[in-house]
């Protein structure tokens, strides 16, 4: 009776430690507000290359106040990234990025990116975004080439 609890308790948590990925992904549109464009033009201060989405996070002055704030930029997963040519050493710590993208519903310093471009080579990095764009920020391609 103990063994067959143990190996019950021992499969429940092998399940619920699976299904953990799965609850810390959001849905596009619960997070962001595609009514909400933003141009950000700043510097990179930290990036997260893990699953299931990259961030990176950049200081942008803020026009209004001239406050420097500090900036999450949400793109796809890592491997859609890598399969368009990104590596992690893409950008680096204090590299200055234009990106297009879509503001956090909540108004916060946060955004899901739609076009990232290296300032100073002009390169566009793209960015697998949610909000059914193409890596390169165009509109969807038919050939399937467009991200969930």
């Amino acid at each position: 009776m103990k063994n067959k609890l143990l190996n019950t308790l021992s499969g429940l948590v092998c399940l619920l430690a699976l299904a953990t990925p799965a609850f810390a992904h959001h849905s596009f549109r619960a997070q962001y507000d595609s009514d909400k464009p933003v141009t950000l033009n700043g510097y990179v201060t930290k990036m997260e290359w893990f699953n299931p989405h990259v961030y990176f996070y950049i200081d942008v002055e803020n026009p209004e106040t001239h406050v420097i704030e500090n900036w999450g930029i949400e793109m796809g997963p890592p491997h859609m990234l890598q399969n368009r040519g990104w590596k992690k050493n893409s950008m680096t710590i204090g590299d200055e990025m234009l990106v297009e993208a879509t503001r956090a519903r909540d108004g916060s310093t946060t955004a899901n990116a739609r076009s990232v471009t290296l300032v100073a080579t002009g390169q566009v990095l793209g960015a697998a975004s949610s909000e059914q764009q193409t890596l390169t920020g165009g509109a969807p391609a038919d050939n399937g080439d467009a991200t969930p």
